[in-house]
């Protein structure tokens, strides 16, 4: 099978990530002897200055972490809702969703205090060390990428006339960047600057400097100047202009946290991913929803996952949320599975079918709901990339970042939020709050409601693989609600075909054809689904594409490299040998390692 990279394999450390100077500066890091989470923190940082149209300091993070010899946990960086933000606010401003964009949309910014808490606790360089990257880039300056600038176009007239701010600094001299232009952000330096000197000015030791750091972040300037600039109406994908429900009292309180993962074991083989506050159990129920036996890139495989995708995204809508009363058991129980299965016809489903887990009775949006005998309810608009309405409307994107160094230390994250078309750029500190609000209902009662404090249901979902209770590999993606579906298809690519030089082919997998459907609602404003729905990649053949269409699937036959943007690193705990590979589609994403 054709690949466009080789698998990378070494002993040393491996590096996987959505954007190469983010690769490369985790490497630097482990190449100057930290270790995975030092790495990780310090490419992390990284993809905040130069992916600026996909994730940024004021949005969240997801990781999944396994310490060597240790067994995996979550590091939560999804802030929750504001005090204020209550659905009575929100309906008294004539709103029936949460907006795409502006303050309104805006969680606690999360993935700030995530990255230093895992610096704090299993990192072993001080602050600065791991900072310096991201300050370079920022106050020297970095070529743009090609979407920087295009997303920039989209959202213009909307910079030119009310978020003039963010034209301040993507609309130099009137023009978005050109690609490869290089571009700087100076504030944002400047902000991480001035973090690093007011954490050594706590103390010597490392720990001190990095609570330090965290305290100024959620307390001190960064807090200030992020409630400050939350309280003044900026216009929405309303079409009216907002005030946030953001406070310094929100921002003072939150702490990233620890938890279990939820796991699944298909095959020999032990997924773990974050609770029902995310969308991951979708990826353990689709596993779950297989039959024993699969004929791997056939007609039927394809209907297959793409039928067991819909019921679990079904479910994913009835039973997901941070007030979930489910036991995430109860979905991947046998049991029920068994009975979901049967569901899965000869013929491509229309409908919206969540089951009823433990005898309980589904509740859905009234924004999640089919036509009788199926039928889209609204368009979808866009898939991966962001695509950006004259209105500001927003289908933001991801990163992701997955290390392991020599002693087998892991990390899968998937920072995401702050977009620099979510909100305005808060001018003293060089970047915008995110939107991650518009992920809750304000349909009162159910899961994913929105309730002060609760964390919305994120899309971000990375994944963490074991055997034999050894961790062996960490990989995810960027794709909003397509993140589970690519991951699915490649972790089974993984799974289902041969090894290559005593490895796993990863880059094979990240290669293989992939897909997507849009037939449940989508997470981001304005929440559209179509019935019936599956995009493929041109390349996964006519007869493929001919058996979908045969068994009633709506397919859109997309670019030949459209689908799915993984990033993965895997262990061999047998023989120590580390390997990585990245997503070729854009031309952005790479491995590095030795």
């Amino acid at each position: 099978m054709f690949q466009t990279r080789p698998t990378l394999q070494g002993t040393f450390g491996m590096v996987s990530s959505t954007h190469w100077l983010a690769s490369a500066a985790a490497m630097a890091v482990l190449e100057d002897g930290g270790n995975a989470y030092d790495a990780a923190v310090a490419g992390a940082f990284v993809l905040h200055v130069v992916e600026p149209h996909l994730n940024g300091p004021g949005g969240e993070v997801p990781m999944i972490i396994a310490p060597a010899g240790g067994t995996p946990k979550v590091l939560c960086g999804q802030g929750p809702a504001p005090a204020g933000a209550t659905i009575e606010h929100y309906t008294s401003l004539g709103l029936d969703l949460v907006p795409g964009t502006g303050p309104l949309a805006a969680a606690v910014p999360g993935a700030v205090d995530a990255w230093l808490l895992l610096l704090h606790d299993h990192g072993t360089k001080p602050l600065r060390e791991v900072l310096k990257y991201a300050i370079s880039y920022a106050e020297d300056g970095h070529p743009a990428v090609d979407r920087v600038g295009a997303t920039v176009e989209t959202v213009r007239e909307l910079f030119e006339t009310e978020w003039t701010s963010s034209a301040a600094l993507y609309l130099r001299d009137g023009r978005a960047p050109e690609p490869g232009e290089v571009i700087k952000n100076t504030a944002l330096a400047n902000t991480w600057r001035r973090l690093v000197t007011e954490a050594e000015a706590a103390g010597s030791g490392r720990e001190t400097q990095i609570e330090a750091a965290r305290k100024a972040w959620r307390e001190g300037f960064v807090a200030e100047a992020i409630a400050k600039f939350a309280a003044k109406p900026t216009m929405d994908t309303s079409g009216e202009r907002h005030s946030g429900t953001l406070t310094g009292a929100d921002l003072a309180a939150f702490r990233a946290t620890y938890e279990d993962p939820v796991t699944y074991t298909w095959n020999g083989w032990t997924i773990a991913k974050a609770g029902l506050w995310s969308q991951g159990p979708v990826f353990l129920q689709q596993l779950a929803l297989l039959p024993e036996q699969l004929d791997y890139a056939t007609p039927d495989y394809y209907h297959t996952l793409i039928e067991g995708t819909k019921l679990a995204m079904a479910d994913r809508e009835a039973w997901y949320g941070d007030s979930s009363d489910v036991d995430v058991q109860a979905l991947l129980s046998p049991a029920y599975n068994e009975s979901r299965r049967k569901l899965i016809g000869e013929r491509a489903s229309h409908e919206l079918r969540p089951g009823s887990p433990d005898g309980r009775e589904p509740r859905l949006s009234k924004h999640a709901q089919y036509v009788a005998g199926g039928g889209a309810v609204q368009s979808a608009t866009g898939a991966g990339e962001p695509t950006v309405a004259k209105d500001g409307a927003t289908r933001g994107d991801t990163c992701h970042l997955d290390v392991v160094d020599r002693w087998g230390n892991m990390v899968a994250a998937t920072p995401s939020g702050g977009w620099l078309q979510s909100n305005p750029v808060i001018p003293e500190l060089g970047f915008p709050l995110g939107t991650r609000l518009q992920m809750a209902w304000l349909d009162p009662g159910l899961p994913n409601s929105l309730a002060p404090g609760k964390r919305p249901r994120t899309t971000l979902t990375p994944s963490l693989a074991s055997r034999d209770g050894v961790p062996v590999m960490a990989f995810g993606t960027p794709g909003g609600d397509q993140q589970d579906q690519w991951s699915a298809h490649f972790f089974l690519a993984v799974a289902l075909r041969e090894k290559v030089r005593s490895g796993l082919d990863l880059q094979g997998a990240i290669d293989a054809p992939n897909w997507h459907n849009d037939s449940f609602p989508g997470s981001f404003y304005p929440r559209a689904m179509v019935a019936g729905s599956v995009t493929v990649e041109s390349r996964i053949g006519e007869d493929v594409i001919a058996g979908l269409e045969n068994r009633g699937h709506v397919v859109t036959v997309g670019e030949p490299w459209s689908e799915g943007r993984l990033c993965a690193v895997a262990r061999d705990p047998e023989t120590g040998v580390l390997s990585a590979a990245a997503n070729p589609r854009g031309m952005q994403g790479y491995a590095a390692g030795r």
